[in-house]
C-alpha cells in the first residue's frame, strides 16, 4: 500500500540522511519514477524532504528534522504504523490523510520506535481478502462516510441480490461497518434497522436533511443485533452422517461451512470402515444436495425426513439428466446374475 511505502522511504532517509534515487527505488522495490513521486509527496505531508540534481545529489532529509519529542515506544509505534498496511483507510477515501499523519508521527518518533516499527511491517502482512472472491467495489464508500459522520440522509441507488434491476431509497445512516474485507452500510428505512452491502450501492446522493433515527443506539450495538438476528435467523439441524475414509479431507471442508455458529463436527466410530458425524447444519438442504452428488463417499443416516429429501433429489436429478452411458465393457448388474 502506498502508505506503507511512504513509511519506509521515510524511515530510510532518517537513517542515512540522504540517498539516491536509484538506491531508494532497489530498497522499496518500486522503479526510481515511482519515488520521485514518493518524495513529492512526503514533501506536501509537510516533511522537509528535497532531491538534490547532479554528482553527490540525491534524496535528502532535512538534517535535524527528527527528534526525540514525541516518546513513542518501539510496540506503541508498531500497533500504530500496523494502519499504514490496512486498506481500510483507502477504501474510506482517507488513504492520503493516514499517510501524511503516520509520516509526521514517524518523522518525530525516536530513532530505535522507528526502527522496530520498520522491521514490524516487513514481517505483518493484513490480507483482507476473501478466499476465492473478487475485490469488492466500494467506490461510493467515501460519500457515504462522510453522510453518516455529518449525520445527514442518503438517498442511495441499491440494487439488492434478490432484484434484477436496482431501486432507489432514502435511509438514515447509523454507520458504516467493515465485516471481512466487506463493507456494509448500516441505516434506517422506514424507522427499521438495515444493512446495505456497499458494492451494490449504485449512486449516492447526501441530502440536506438531518437523520432522524428510531433506535439511539451506538452503532457497535446495532450492528451485534443485526448479526444475532442474521446468524440466529432459522435453526440450526443435526445432522448425521457416514463417511469413505479416503473422502474425509474434502467432505470436512464440505460440511464446515454449514456449521451453525459454535458448534463443530463431532466425529464418533461406526463400527466399520466408515466414520460417523453428527453436525448442526445451519442450511440442511445444502447437506443433502452434497449427499445427492457424494453418494458414494457420503451416507446421509439421520434425520429421516432430509434422507426422504435426498432421495427425491436423486430421482429428479435421474429424470432431469438420465443415467450416465455404461463404460465400455462393463457388465450390467443383471448380466452379473445370470
Amino acid at each position: 500500500m502506498r502508505a506503507d511505502r511512504l513509511l519506509r522511504l521515510l524511515m530510510l532517509l532518517q537513517r542515512h540522511g540522504r540517498a539516491t534515487a536509484p538506491w531508494l527505488a532497489q530498497e522499496l522495490e518500486v522503479s526510481t519514477r515511482t519515488v520521485l513521486r514518493d518524495m513529492d509527496a512526503l514533501s506536501a505531508a509537510g516533511v522537509p524532504v528535497y532531491t538534490e540534481q547532479g554528482r553527490g545529489g540525491g534524496c535528502v532529509l532535512l538534517e535535524g528534522f527528527t527528534t526525540q519529542a514525541s516518546g513513542l515506544t518501539p510496540t506503541e509505534a508498531q500497533a500504530l504504523f500496523s494502519w499504514a498496511a490496512r486498506e481500510t483507510a483507502g477504501d474510506l477515501g482517507l488513504g492520503a490523510d493516514l499517510t501524511s499523519a503516520l509520516a509526521k508521527i514517524a518523522a518525530t518518533a525516536p530513532a530505535q520506535a522507528v526502527q522496530q516499527a520498520e522491521a514490524f511491517g516487513d514481517v505483518v502482512l493484513a490480507d483482507r481478502r476473501r478466499w476465492f472472491a473478487a475485490v469488492d467495489d466500494v467506490a461510493w464508500l467515501p460519500a457515504l462516510r462522510e453522510a453518516a459522520t455529518a449525520g445527514r440522509r442518503v438517498r442511495i441507488s441499491y440494487a439488492s441480490a434478490e432484484s434484477t434491476s436496482p431501486s432507489v431509497r432514502t435511509v438514515h445512516p447509523v454507520g458504516i461497518v467493515d465485516h471481512s474485507g466487506r463493507w456494509y452500510l448500516v441505516a434506517e428505512h422506514r424507522r427499521q434497522q438495515r444493512t446495505y452491502r456497499v458494492s451494490r450501492v449504485q449512486d449516492v446522493q447526501v441530502l440536506a436533511e438531518p437523520v432522524d433515527l428510531a433506535d439511539p443506539r451506538p452503532l457497535s450495538e446495532v450492528w451485534d443485533d443485526l448479526r444475532r438476528r442474521f446468524e440466529g435467523g432459522a435453526a440450526p439441524t443435526r445432522v448425521t452422517v457416514s463417511v469413505d475414509p479416503d473422502a474425509e479431507g474434502e467432505l470436512w471442508r464440505l460440511l464446515s461451512m454449514q456449521l451453525a455458529p459454535g458448534s463443530q463436527i463431532e466425529v464418533r466410530n461406526g463400527g466399520g470402515d466408515r466414520a460417523v458425524w453428527s453436525l448442526q447444519a445451519r442450511l440442511p438442504s445444502v447437506v443433502a444436495s452434497t449427499a445427492v452428488l457424494k453418494a458414494r463417499e457420503m451416507t446421509l443416516l439421520e434425520p429421516q425426513w432430509l434422507r426422504d429429501e435426498v432421495a427425491a433429489g436423486a430421482e429428479r436429478a435421474l429424470a432431469t439428466y438420465g443415467r450416465p452411458p455404461e463404460p465400455p465393457g462393463a457388465m450390467r448388474q443383471d448380466e452379473q446374475h445370470a
